[in-house]
């Protein structure tokens, strides 16, 4: 399985991306379990993926639509196929508000595929 990693720092909120080239919805679990295990201190871990027809996203407690949506657009829009995107978050202390949450997951999301 390969994978891909970047970390970018907003505002003192840490975001660390993963892509990973998945073939079966099964595998998914696992690797969220082993980041899970690996950024105990994390808070958010939201992730979009796309493996042939089946497609999903979460915010993972962030608020609607910021965090799983722009992985997933960008997932879209460079027609990705058989791929997962998590974007493990550490919060910093300070909020960025929903549109800066977008623009933070949307970043961490296009700086990781460049």
């Amino acid at each position: 399985m390969l994978f891909k990693k970047n970390i970018i720092e907003i505002k003192k909120s840490k975001f660390i991306s993963y892509y990973f080239n998945v073939t079966d919805v099964n595998e998914i679990n696992d690797i969220l379990n082993k980041l899970k295990k690996e950024h105990k201190k994390a808070v958010h871990f939201p992730y979009a993926y796309k493996i042939n027809n089946q497609e999903k996203k979460t915010d993972d407690k962030e608020p609607t639509n910021t965090a799983g949506l722009p992985i997933y657009n960008i997932i879209k829009q460079k027609k990705l196929n058989n791929v997962l995107i998590v974007v493990v978050r550490y919060f910093g202390g300070i909020k960025l508000g929903t549109g800066g949450l977008y623009r933070a997951y949307q970043r961490a999301t296009l700086e990781l595929l460049k």
